[in-house]
């Protein structure tokens, strides 16, 4: 979901985020029954026909699967010691399906779409006290978290090669630490300022 869109005017693209979340459950779903190796060949063609229609990019695609083939290799290698090749297989290509899947979803749906999606599936529970604005807006400071921490992990990172300074990566820490503290009383102050903490104290007192 982190920065993952790819701007588009397919059906994809324009298919509602909270039908494609549905779809994307059914799919997965379906996909976990399947044992046959015939069946799951069916559904990675089907899979790569929606990439296709997407016109997703055979880069980005292979991307969104590289971090997991180490991990895949890794549970065929187990598999195949406790089972057989034949289960392994089918169990490694369902996985990498799904995930395929779920990255097709979050490729072709803005973040934004997403959270409001889950903001609506927590409408009903708001009579239990729970906010879903203030849940959405948690999940949309922790996805844009991420990267932003990442961010300032490579420019201390860079400062310490332009600097000379070597050693072990966990001297890279404290300085990063301190960083994304201050970006989060920023953040904080922003919060304040636009009336947020004030909102909350308005719903709590009712």
């Amino acid at each position: 979901m982190i920065g993952l869109y790819l701007p588009g005017r397919t059906p994809l693209h324009r298919a509602p985020a909270g039908l494609k979340l549905a779809l994307l459950a059914l799919g997965v779903g379906v996909l976990l029954t399947l044992d046959d190796l015939r069946w799951l060949t069916v559904a990675g063609i089907t899979i790569l026909g929606l990439y296709a229609v997407a016109r997703v990019p055979p880069r980005v695609a292979a991307q969104q699967l590289r971090p997991l083939l180490w991990f895949a290799a890794f549970l065929f290698v187990v598999q195949t010691l406790l089972t057989d090749w034949l289960g392994a297989t089918a169990l490694v290509v369902r996985l990498v399906l799904a995930v395929a899947l779920a990255a097709l979803v979050t490729l072709t749906t803005r973040v934004s779409a997403m959270l409001d999606v889950v903001e609506v599936l927590l409408g009903p529970l708001r009579r239990f006290g729970v906010q879903p604005e203030r849940v959405g807006l948690v999940l949309a400071l922790t996805i844009r978290g991420v990267p932003v921490v990442a961010g300032v992990l490579g420019t201390v990172r860079d400062a310490h090669r332009a600097r000379g300074v070597g050693g072990p990566p966990w001297r890279l820490l404290v300085p990063v630490l301190v960083r994304v503290l201050r970006q989060a009383d920023a953040l904080s102050d922003a919060l304040i300022a636009r009336g947020v903490d004030d909102e909350a104290e308005r719903r709590t007192r009712r």
